[in-house]
């Protein structure tokens, strides 16, 4: 079997699959043709964009999903207000956050203040702005991927996200798509920027 690899730049508001779920959604399928076989590896939720992965590879969609192999999932947020360093420290040692109605203690992450990055789509459409209220850019780097894990931590923390874009998967990054919304990448490069 012919494996193949694609990463695109999901926009805001584009649903992670290629059919409708009720008319006048917006899908995969409005970032050009792909081959019928290949599927999103994790998702992201509509309201998130970012770097996402497409195969038919099942090997490797097992390796990124199954929760036993751990790997960096690196994400850039912009939130309301301007955390401080014991705010970030809670995202670092670990927090409580509820899914499904359950409580989940978060696995450490790596957080850290940044600039509002570069070369990254405008938005559409954009975040509010409230005059009265700064804003701010967070790296955050996971090793799980809970539903709406991202923004349930800043919330937690009381900083409200209002943008989400996940930058990074291991040592594959949005800078892989050299400034497209498409590329294709070899076996051999996917698995090492992947770690696999």
């Amino acid at each position: 079997m012919h494996f193949r690899y694609i990463i695109v730049y999901k926009p805001y508001n584009v649903l992670c699959q290629f059919t409708q779920e009720v008319p006048g959604q917006t899908t995969l399928a409005s970032l050009g043709e792909f081959p019928k076989d290949l599927y999103p590896v994790g998702r992201l939720d509509k309201d998130s964009e970012g770097l996402l992965l497409l195969t038919n590879d099942k090997k490797l969609n097992h390796r990124l999903l199954d929760p036993r192999y751990r790997h960096h999932r690196t994400y850039q947020i912009q939130v309301e207000g301007i955390p401080e360093e014991k705010d970030l420290d809670t995202l670092r040692k670990g927090m409580m956050i509820r899914i499904n109605k359950k409580p989940h203690y978060t696995a450490p992450a790596i957080a850290k203040l940044i600039k509002e990055p570069k070369n990254i789509p405008e938005r559409h459409p954009p975040v509010r702005y409230r005059k009265s209220i700064p804003t701010s850019w967070l790296e955050i780097t996971l090793t799980e991927g809970k539903n709406r894990q991202v923004r349930r931590m800043g919330a937690g923390i009381g900083f409200p996200v209002l943008r989400l874009i996940r930058s990074g998967i291991e040592d594959l990054t949005l800078a892989a798509l050299n400034g497209e919304s498409v590329a294709e990448l070899k076996k051999k490069d996917i698995y090492q920027l992947l770690k696999l």
